[in-house]
């Protein structure tokens, strides 16, 4: 399911995107600042380049590129 950002509070968006940009294997040597990740990610998700996914059997969100989402959760997202 997917979920768009603009139904999150502020400060779990937030949380959501330092998860992400902060998890083991993101940086691959890249020392671009923290700051700057989150602002790429947050352009991401304006631009619908990345969104938000919620899995219900582990209540657990993740964030993912456009691309990588099967088509029909696409269509749930639009309706």
């Amino acid at each position: 399911m997917l979920i768009p950002p603009t139904l999150l509070e502020a400060d779990t968006l937030t949380r959501l995107i330092e998860d992400f940009v902060t998890r083991d294997g993101t940086d691959n040597g890249d020392e671009t600042p923290l700051d700057t990740r989150i602002q790429r990610v947050r352009r991401a998700l304006d631009k619908g380049e990345a969104v938000i996914v919620f899995d219900p059997e582990s209540q657990q969100c993740q964030l993912a590129l456009k691309r990588d989402v099967p088509k029909e959760w696409l269509q749930e997202l639009s309706e």
